[in-house]
């Protein structure tokens, strides 16, 4: 992993009336992120066992400039947008690796 790889985790609580919903905009948000974006390194996300409703995911993007353009792509924005009001709350914590390893 690079020093000037950005890593976060978005800690995210949904309206549990509003996950099939929410489930499926991030679902389309990710594949595309990773089809369309260079610098999206890797995107996860988990729930918490037995709390469906409470999101995690980790993000790995390949420079802060890679960061900041996908903030900006249409399909970033659509599920921003169209997720607003499923959100109960958002915390985005910038992470350390220790270290991540993965198969190809």
């Amino acid at each position: 992993m690079s020093e000037k790889h950005i890593v976060r985790m978005a800690e995210l609580e949904i309206d549990p009336t509003r996950l099939d919903a929410y489930r499926a905009l991030l679902a389309e948000e990710i594949e595309a992120s990773i089809r369309l974006e260079e610098g999206v390194l890797s995107l996860n996300a988990v729930t918490i066992k037995d709390k469906p409703h409470q999101i995690r995911i980790l993000e790995v993007y390949a420079s802060q400039e890679a960061y900041e353009a996908h903030l900006k792509t249409p399909h970033f924005l659509k599920y921003k947008q169209q997720t607003a009001d499923m959100v109960v709350s958002l915390t985005l914590i910038d992470v350390e690796p220790i270290i991540m390893r993965g198969k190809p």
